[in-house]
């Protein structure tokens, strides 16, 4: 894999976080940014799957067992 350098732009105090977490768990803040970056692009990747997946769902939509037909009025169905 192709490793190119980046310049970060970080306040400070988070700079100095983010160094005490990597020690913390034994790893480089290379390390721990790139898992962390690998993390955050799964879920988004995930996130769009299942997004997906809901909006075939919501255009096929589902079997509620009424063969189409509604046998309850609006009255009945909100009566107090």
């Amino acid at each position: 894999m192709e490793k190119q350098n980046v310049t970060l732009s970080i306040p400070r105090f988070l700079l100095k976080q983010a160094k005490i977490v990597a020690a913390s768990q034994d790893k480089s803040l290379s390390q721990l940014m790139r898992e962390s970056l690998e993390e955050k692009i799964r879920e988004e990747a995930d996130y769009n799957k299942a997004r997906k997946r809901q909006l075939r769902l919501l255009g096929r939509g589902l079997d509620l067992g009424t063969k189409g037909k509604i046998k309850t009025s609006r009255d009945e169905l909100h009566a107090r």
